[in-house]
Parts: C-alpha cells; structure tokens; sequence
C-alpha cells in the first residue's frame, strides 16, 4: 500500500543535470591538485576510462574501462573492428556521452593501431585518441 500524502506529485517537474566536479589530474606532473568540471571533466573522464583495463582491479566495476590486452598478437583484420566496438562499448558507460563516430585508424607505426575519434557528450564533442600495441 503507498502513503498518501497532502502534496500533488503527479505535477510537471524540470530535471536539471548536476554538476559534475571532480578532482584535476594533471598527468604532465603526475598530481592531482584542484577541481574541474564540464568539458575538460569530460576529457579526463574518457581518457580514464581508456586508459583502465577493464576487470583488472577490484576497487572498479565491471562495467569500467575497456578491454585491450587480449588483442595483442591477433590480426589487424580481427583488432580494427574489434577495437572499434570495444572502445564504443567502453565510453558509452557513461551517462553524458551520447555516440562515438568520425573512428578512423592509423597503422604506420609497425605494431601500433592509433585510433582517433569523435566522442559526443552532453558538453560537446570532444576528439580523443587511443593507442593500441598490438
């Protein structure tokens, strides 16, 4: 049975997205000092989650990070596409990005897949890259 109450609940409401601080790393240095927010939280935020083999620590969920360390040795006809859903499946995690398109490969450097790519979000889009030692 639910509670009744004296209040209209069934009324029009407005979802605002909350901001979304969190800690500035800053890798040139190797600290963490200060806040961000927005775009460049957004930045961050997918640079970590590329740079986080997926099921290697305990401390994040499984659904964190992407999975790259079975692609080494295997073909490049089987790691472009491969890396290309994993990558998207990896960031579409997250809540504020929206598509992962513009993907293209770069394959000059000899074992090297660098991948670059366009990631939508609720800030913008946002280019970002990915290499890949296969």
């Amino acid at each position: 049975m639910l509670p009744e109450t004296e209040y209209d609940l069934s009324g029009d409401y407005e979802l605002e997205e909350e901001p979304t601080p969190t800690w500035k790393l800053h890798a040139d240095s190797g600290r963490i000092a200060g806040m961000t927010d927005g775009a460049d939280a957004m930045r961050q935020a997918i640079s970590c989650i590329l740079q986080t083999e997926r099921y290697d620590s305990l401390i994040y969920s499984w659904e964190y990070g992407v999975e790259l360390k079975d692609l080494f040795g295997r073909p490049l006809s089987f790691v472009l596409p491969e890396l290309k859903r994993r990558v998207t499946e990896a960031l579409m995690q997250d809540a504020r990005i929206s598509d992962v398109r513009d993907i293209s490969f770069d394959l000059e450097t000899r074992g090297c897949v660098c991948m670059a790519f366009t990631v939508e979000t609720i800030y913008g889009e946002i280019r970002a890259t990915k290499e890949v030692y296969v």
